[in-house]
């Protein structure tokens, strides 16, 4: 496939970057890697989880980070930042002055003035690597500081006196004894000295490693500087290896082409056609998002072939392993994004999770960089299934559905980490009982996941009744005297008192109005539940009509998903978090298209802008819902092998499909009418439903939408 030069112009890397702890816009990073790489590039403004803001004028230099969220932590980070004059090591005294303005922020470069020092930095990825470019004032003392962020840490100049290896250990959870994140640094020019620091204390010379010790490279006076670095979690010879595998002796021109033409390839796979610039831009800056997580861990051996250090168990293994991931968030649109755009990448990516349940015993919940107890349910049950339902194969399926039976029958561990919370009182009760933390959440989701175990099972020839007979547990959480899921005590009776408005568990970062509609797997069944269909329908709309009203419950503040559901005049439906994003496509489902095409464009212009996400971008999922809204296709049931049909963005989008082929979408009059669509055809023959299978529109052809006047 040819590239599509120039799409990286529309990409806005500071979208849902202006957020804090009260109030998200995306809690995102600018982020310059290479697709899904294993290390990102961020400027740093400020310590802590939020890190960068785009209205700091202070820069403390560019981190090496691996943070998928704030809320998760980083790890193996590593600050960098050139500087002239006077020496200043801890993060607040060398923060200097820079211009936002004037600095590039892309995905394939991130460069900046320093303003007081008159210094330029500038620098391009490799996937396990980066090079640097300083350019010094001439006859001022110049040097180059590195920092870790936290743990223990290491740094010394070999004898060469123009490489620096080391390492950093810190972590905010996920990793066995003796993790270490290598680094090897190559300079152009003679270290001529060196000083170790711990934050703003020079350290006596030797006194390395030691608890976020950093390295201050003396350099002379001046002038341009490369800087070329590699990292491994492997080791450091191993670090040497991707050093030399990744930049060689090659000139930074030629590395940043590199990373250029790499995002314009990844970008190109979908071409729209719309007169509005700022709609290009949105588009385009979501589609990066979606390109950057999971992240590779792996790295590539001796003899060629990949091989990494499981985070699950310490050893080196051969094969491909990938990280930072919450499956709870990207099942929903970032995993069937993938299957449509680069189902060869998806399938290396599943093996790799196949990889780490057996390094570990179980899948993980939430991978960063291995186990972490965060969020409900064993979506990755979900991401397995979509991907069999949409036929992606070219990985080890039996031993996936191995690791989901387990998730199903099996007690895991009681933080959350792996397994399902609750598991043996769901088997006996059919529902996860009050006593246990976020107990609707739970029964719901678990409900969902055996589902999606139950496909993987019958692709594979084995039966599934038990999984199928389980797929319909949801319903012993509704109280029809309510009319919403309502937490349950171990003797059947319901939770007292009733609040339709209260968030938190029994719920998740959400209450009754959010979670009520967690049953994409049957929409006809949960429509019984409420009445029939008519009747959803008319839940649905007074889920939009009602006050973003809501009592903090079981979190005893007001957390950031409620204030940004106030804020945003969409009533219960609170588009900044995942719960609801399949909500508008029920719609649909019910009967009831022009519904969805309706509210789903206008989430996607009140919610969506080049510059503010509705809330938390999750590691590509709400970017992802957007590119898929946009384009006119949602997966409303991850593991069905469907696309439920929308109302497109463009008048016409061509997605290059791996194989060779083309995809397009057609919907003339699409960016200035009513957004309503008439009728929809595939290559000429209509497409009766609310529905099209993802096998007809991975072959290729011409989806057509025929707009209302």
């Amino acid at each position: 496939m040819d590239s599509a030069p120039g799409l990286l112009a529309y990409v806005n890397p500071l979208q849902g970057t202006d957020s804090h702890y009260g109030f998200s816009t995306g809690n995102t990073l600018p982020l310059t890697a290479m697709p899904f790489g294993m290390n990102h590039w961020s400027p740093q403004t400020d310590e802590g989880s939020w890190f960068f803001s785009p209205r700091a004028r202070k820069l403390q230099g560019v981190r090496l980070t691996h943070q998928p969220s704030p809320w998760i932590g980083d790890y193996g980070a590593l600050t960098i930042l050139p500087q002239a004059g006077p020496r200043a090591t801890g993060a607040g005294r060398r923060a200097t002055a820079y211009r936002p303005d004037r600095a590039t922020f892309k995905p394939h470069t991130f460069r900046a003035e320093l303003i007081a020092s008159d210094i330029v930095l500038e620098m391009a990825p490799t996937e396990r690597g980066a090079i640097f470019r300083f350019s010094f004032p001439e006859g001022v003392e110049s040097r180059v500081i590195l920092d870790p962020a936290r743990g223990e840490s290491f740094a010394q100049v070999l004898d060469d006196r123009r490489t620096v290896v080391g390492y950093t250990r810190g972590a905010a959870g996920g990793v066995v004894d003796g993790f270490a994140h290598h680094f090897v640094a190559r300079f152009d020019r003679d270290i001529l000295s060196w000083a170790h620091f711990a934050q703003d204390s020079i350290l006596p010379d030797g006194q390395s490693p030691g608890e976020r010790v950093g390295i201050a490279l003396e350099l002379g006076l001046g002038g341009p500087v490369l800087m070329r670095i590699a990292t491994s979690f492997i080791g450091p010879e191993q670090a040497l290896r991707n050093l030399e595998l990744e930049l060689g002796e090659e000139p930074f021109d030629t590395i940043l082409a590199r990373a250029e033409a790499a995002w314009e390839a990844n970008l190109g796979r979908i071409r729209v056609e719309i007169s509005d610039f700022q709609e290009l831009r949105t588009f385009y800056s979501c589609l990066y998002r979606t390109q950057l997580f999971p992240r590779i861990w792996h790295e590539i051996g001796p003899d060629g072939a990949p091989i990494h250090r499981s985070p699950y168990d310490g050893q080196v293994h051969p094969g491909v392993l990938y990280t930072d991931n919450g499956f709870w968030d990207t099942y929903r649109t970032e995993y069937p994004l993938l299957a449509l755009l680069s189902p060869a990448r998806l399938s290396e990516i599943l093996q790799g999770w196949v990889n780490a349940y057996k390094e570990g015993g179980w899948f993980p919940q939430w991978a960063s960089p291995g186990y972490r107890a965060c969020m409900v349910g064993t979506h990755i049950d979900a991401v397995m299934a979509d991907a069999v339902s949409r036929g992606v194969r070219g990985f080890d399926v039996e031993t996936a559905l191995e690791g989901m039976l387990k998730h199903a029958f099996h007690p895991g561990k009681e933080d959350g980490s792996f397994g399902r919370i609750g598991i043996e009182d769901y088997q006996k009760l059919g529902y996860v009982p009050a006593s246990h933390h976020e107990s609707v959440a739970r029964s719901l989701d678990y409900a969902y996941d055996d589902y999606c175990i139950a496909q993987v099972a019958e692709a594979l020839g084995e039966g599934a009744q038990a999984l199928r007979t389980r797929q319909t547990h949801y319903r012993n959480s509704f109280d029809p005297a309510v009319g919403f899921m309502r937490g349950r005590n171990a003797d059947g009776s319901w939770q007292e008192p009733w609040d339709e408005f209260h968030w938190g568990s029994p719920y998740v970062e959400g209450g009754p109005w959010q979670c009520l509609w967690a049953v994409p797997h049957d929409v006809e069944g949960l429509a019984e539940l409420l009445g029939g269909k008519e009747a959803m329908v008319a839940k649905l709309d007074q889920m939009l009509a009602t006050p973003p009203k809501f009592t903090t419950g079981a979190y005893g503040m007001e957390i950031h998903e409620m204030t940004e559901m106030a804020c945003a005049d969409f009533g219960q439906y609170a588009h900044s978090n995942q719960p609801v994003h399949h909500v508008l496509y029920l719609y649909a489902a019910l009967g009831q298209p022009e519904r969805t095409q309706q509210e789903v464009r206008r989430v996607m212009a009140e919610m969506y802008s080049p510059d503010h996400f509705a809330g938390d971008e999750d590691n590509g999922e709400m970017a992802a819902w957007y590119v898929l809204s946009a384009l006119g296709l949602f997966p409303l049931c991850p593991g069905d092998g469907t696309w439920t049909l929308g109302s497109p963005l463009f008048d016409r989008a061509v997605v290059h499909l791996e194989g060779g082929g083309q995809l397009t979408l057609e919907a003339p009059g699409a960016d200035v009418g009513s957004g309503l669509v008439e009728e929809v055809s595939l290559n000429g023959e209509p497409v009766r439903g609310p529905s099209i299978q993802h096998a007809l529109v991975s072959q290729g052809g011409t989806l057509s939408f025929r707009m209302r006047g």
